[in-house]
């Protein structure tokens, strides 16, 4: 048995919920991964396009030590703003694309923390099948910790995770009719 004072890397985190703060919540994770020099690689599942998600700007430029994989097709319109529901092919095959990443990352394994983020809502979606990433999951290098996110996050990695953290939203500017703020929203 491990001292309490002994690290273990490899587990697995899910952070879901209906609350905002799961990708805030991994990010500041990743900060202190590489605070102590580990190697982290976001893959983000259905978060396409480069302007709506401000951290990669930041990351790209001052943390090398962060390797960014963005996936999946842009889901706000750049004229209107507005956000496109539903799930095509595309969708489906940007979702496999990302499962590919992490499965190459795992035979790399050069990374130390890997977050899957938004992987809970691409599979609730059905943009990626749940077996395929239970699967993904049991390909996992023992030493490489996960962290997956998103809302509606299926039982089963629930069930796998060694943490769980679900974001209950008990009020939100939104509902007033404020829009995502830049630089505090995304």
């Amino acid at each position: 048995m491990l001292h309490p004072r002994e690290q273990k890397w490899g587990m697995i985190q899910v952070f879901t919920g209906n609350g905002k703060g799961k990708t805030t919540t991994a990010l500041g994770t990743v900060i202190r991964a590489v605070a102590k020099q580990k190697r982290v690689a976001i893959i983000y599942f259905d978060k396409g396009g480069e302007n709506h998600y401000s951290e990669r700007e930041f990351i790209r430029a001052r943390i090398s030590e962060i390797d960014l994989f963005p996936t999946g097709l842009d889901r706000i319109d750049p004229i209107t703003n507005a956000f496109r529901f539903g799930v095509t092919a595309e969708d489906q095959k940007e979702g496999e694309r990302g499962l590919c990443i992490v499965r190459d990352l795992f035979e790399k394994n050069k990374h130390q923390l890997i977050v899957l983020d938004e992987i809970n809502s691409s599979t609730h979606l059905g943009i990626i099948k749940e077996a395929v990433v239970l699967d993904v999951l049991d390909q996992r290098p023992p030493h490489i910790e996960l962290i997956l996110t998103g809302r509606d996050a299926p039982q089963s990695f629930k069930d796998r995770a060694d943490l769980v953290t679900e974001m209950m939203l008990v009020k939100h500017y939104f509902y007033r009719g404020i829009a995502a703020r830049e630089g505090l929203d995304y």
